[in-house]
């Protein structure tokens, strides 16, 4: 049964799904308490259903569910027209990293494991929105700006505290490409199709771009995520 509490009212609108009601009940009452607009699902095609009907800002996802498994419904999300730059956050009491890996290169921005900490589920949820927040509010056609850092994409030329940072263009490509999705985490294999075009390159090519990159803009802006790929970090990593 889907269903949406009329009481909060919010330009935030959180989709919550999962097969177990008690686990909908308990995320429904902390993103309220946020002031979300929720809505509830119980499973991946119902998902599909309302999403495609509310255009919810953020979904989190269980992962082991009837009808539709979490990253299979993921991936669905991420084709519907309108909903490619939604975000995703898999919930899920599995910690196998194979199943992590499968969750981010299916598209999600966060993974949050069951039991559920409601101080840190919370916490993960703002930090994600304020990224996706981000992603639109300083970048257009040919200038992103994030804090410190200023790219120029016509004069492929970074600029850190207005010192310019000339880049090579495949470096400047890369750069540019992660940081106009902040937070957002991609495979070496997706950045090969789309920085490369998979031309007589290897995996180890995005590595060296990377620690080129790191060298001259400083490493705390882009972030390894172990077994997946990398990550751009606009405040920096700590």
């Amino acid at each position: 049964m889907i269903s949406e509490k009329k009481t909060a009212i919010h330009s935030v609108k959180v989709l919550i799904v999962d097969d177990e009601s008690d686990i909908l009940d308990l995320l429904e009452y902390n993103f309220e308490q946020e002031g979300y607009n929720v809505l509830r699902a119980m499973n991946g095609e119902e998902a599909l259903q309302v999403a495609a009907q509310e255009r919810p800002d953020l979904i989190v996802l269980d992962i082991m569910m009837p009808k539709m498994d979490g990253v299979s419904a993921c991936l669905a999300l991420k084709s519907m027209p309108g909903l490619e730059d939604v975000c995703v956050v898999f919930l899920t009491a599995r910690s196998e990293e194979y199943s992590e890996v499968a969750g981010f290169e299916a598209g999600a921005d966060d993974y949050i494991f069951k039991p559920i900490k409601p101080r840190v589920l919370k916490s993960r949820i703002k930090a994600i929105l304020r990224r996706h927040q981000q992603r639109a509010i300083v970048q257009d056609s040919n200038l992103i700006r994030i804090h410190d850092l200023e790219i120029v994409r016509d004069e492929y030329v970074v600029r850190k505290e207005k010192d310019t940072i000339p880049l090579p263009r495949k470096e400047f490509e890369l750069f540019s490409f992660l940081a106009s999705r902040p937070g957002k985490v991609y495979s070496r294999e997706d950045l090969l199709v789309r920085i490369w075009e998979n031309v007589h390159v290897t995996d180890r090519t995005v590595d060296v771009h990377v620690r080129k990159l790191r060298e001259k803009i400083g490493a705390r802006y882009i972030l390894t995520v172990k077994g997946v790929g990398y990550k751009f970090l606009p405040q920096g990593s700590l």
